[in-house]
């Protein structure tokens, strides 16, 4: 059975996730708790969760793997969990899809706040979109009610981010987004990232954009940001 707010937690140390279950209680939320990877994206399918909070080092399958599965057919919010703390290791985890990366130790407080944030600017998002179905620019096309992009007709896969970054570029095709334009487009809940994480982002999009007919629209312009032209 499943709430209108119902998290998945996905942590296989048990006194982290109880603390977890209790403080999403607190607002509201009822919790599913698994202590591996194995399970999770069967239980992604039938659960139907409002949010998932994924540790990155899980027994059976690692959380990295779990998320790059969850995205081939899920939107769902993800914050991931980890005890590393290098730059280098949020990135990956942004990249295999997350919206969010919390490092241990961490406030639980803040791990509600920040999804409560993320479902704030996900509603609102869909709210705005409604009125907006369908976006094309050259050889791309952003479907908005199905969440798709689709390059010379065929569908790829976006994560979240690179989804409405490329969507804010393609609004308005020949304007330059500094990199903090971005990142306050990025990532609408207020969330300091660094400039390599943008230019991160849109060395993926590049690839993930350009075909053997078409060159990737997105362009780098020196010293200020990024545009589509």
């Amino acid at each position: 059975m499943t709430s209108h707010k119902h998290v998945l937690i996905v942590e296989d140390e048990d006194k982290i996730a109880q603390i977890l279950v209790e403080f999403l209680a607190l607002e509201g939320f009822t919790s599913t708790v698994l202590n591996e990877g194995t399970h999770v994206v069967d239980t992604v399918k039938k659960e139907a969760p409002t949010a998932i909070i994924l540790d990155r080092m899980l027994p059976g399958v690692d959380g990295l793997t779990i998320c790059k599965s969850l995205r081939s057919f899920s939107m769902v919010p993800i914050i991931m969990l980890t005890a590393r703390v290098d730059e280098i290791d949020r990135l990956i985890g942004l990249e295999a899809g997350a919206d969010d990366y919390v490092c241990k130790p961490f406030s639980a407080r803040e791990v509600v706040a920040r999804i409560q944030a993320i479902l704030r600017r996900t509603t609102q998002q869909t709210k705005t979109e409604s009125s907006l179905e369908k976006l094309t620019f050259r050889h791309i096309e952003l479907d908005m009610s199905r969440f798709e992009c689709a390059v010379d007709g065929n569908i790829i896969e976006l994560t979240p981010v690179e989804f409405r970054l490329l969507k804010t570029m393609m609004t308005k095709p020949g304007v330059v987004y500094s990199r903090d334009q971005l990142m306050e487009l990025g990532y609408e809940d207020g969330r300091v990232v660094s400039n390599r994480t943008i230019d991160s982002h849109m060395k993926n999009l590049r690839h993930k954009l350009a075909t053997d007919e078409h060159i990737s629209p997105i362009h780098a312009v020196y010293g200020i940001g990024y545009k589509v032209q």
